[in-house]
């Protein structure tokens, strides 16, 4: 009973004089510990609840964007490659145009592993109209020879190979001469050039249009070296080649020259020989 009504005169005099705000506010700082200590339980719970979701909900998404990371590099992978074979590609058209000639673009799908033939298969036969000493180019400049055809393939002899004979001039000057191939992928040897040729380091070889295998102006090499000994009668001559002939993948046919100036192919060879690509053939290669 006495407790009952000490509890009303306390809620009498709180309610009308808040007397006991102060007392109110030190029993919550000294009780504190005791309320905090009580829920610590849940809250540690809690914690390490949503600690553990927190986990696998970040497990799972790292695992998601590894998926999604592999799935797009590879995707950019192939976007390189593609924007890569659009690149060449444009470079061969624009190379057409500046040809002003009938030209076909055909793919390299095999390579002569021989390492003493400089030889490629491209996906153009005579079905397409290619033909036995048809010129051959990229983006950039000659690449070699048709010496053998099938009805959708054909085999093209690089002007590298050590079988390979091309007549050229020196953009510079015309001085006229035969880059020979070495059997290496970027060179060429002019070996017939007296010591005193005006040639120079950084001349532009083109073709000459002798002898009636490629048409003239097309760029051939950049003479890399010219060494003059004493005493011999020619200079050692050595050429880098204009085209890219170990990246390739695309090549142009071109149709430039009369059927009755088509050069002649040695019979039962898949090379022509060097006499063939300097001189006109005697008769036309249908």
């Amino acid at each position: 009973m006495a407790a009952a009504l000490l509890s009303i005169a306390l809620m009498v005099l709180d309610h009308r004089r808040n007397h006991l705000e102060h007392l109110r506010s030190t029993l919550a700082v000294l009780l504190y510990p005791v309320q905090y200590l009580a829920a610590l339980p849940v809250l540690l719970s809690e914690s390490a609840g949503n600690a553990i979701i927190n986990r696998n909900q970040l497990q799972s998404e790292r695992d998601r964007l590894e998926e999604e990371n592999l799935l797009l590099r590879a995707r950019l992978q192939k976007f390189e490659a593609l924007e890569a074979e659009n690149m060449r590609l444009r470079g061969l058209l624009d190379s057409s145009f500046k040809v002003g000639d009938r030209v076909l673009i055909a793919e390299l799908i095999a390579v002569e592993q021989d390492p003493f033939r400089q030889q490629v298969l491209i996906n153009k036969g005579e079905t397409s109209g290619a033909f036995e000493g048809q010129p051959v180019l990229d983006a950039n400049a000659v690449v070699g020879q048709v010496t053998h055809i099938n009805p959708f393939t054909a085999s093209v002899l690089l002007i590298t190979d050590a079988a390979h004979a091309l007549p050229v001039q020196v953009n510079r000057n015309g001085l006229r001469t035969i880059a020979l191939g070495t059997g290496l992928i970027n060179r060429l040897e002019l070996p017939h050039l007296p010591n005193n040729a005006d040639i120079q380091v950084g001349d532009l070889l083109v073709t000459s249009g002798l002898g009636g295998g490629f048409p003239p102006g097309y760029p051939v090499a950049e003479v890399i070296e010219v060494r003059r000994v004493p005493g011999q009668p020619f200079a050692a001559v050595i050429a880098q080649t204009t085209a890219h002939l170990d990246r390739i993948r695309e090549v142009l046919l071109v149709w430039t020259l009369d059927p009755g100036n088509r050069p002649a192919i040695q019979a039962g060879t898949d090379e022509p020989s060097r006499e063939t690509t300097t001189e006109p053939a005697k008769e036309a290669v249908e």
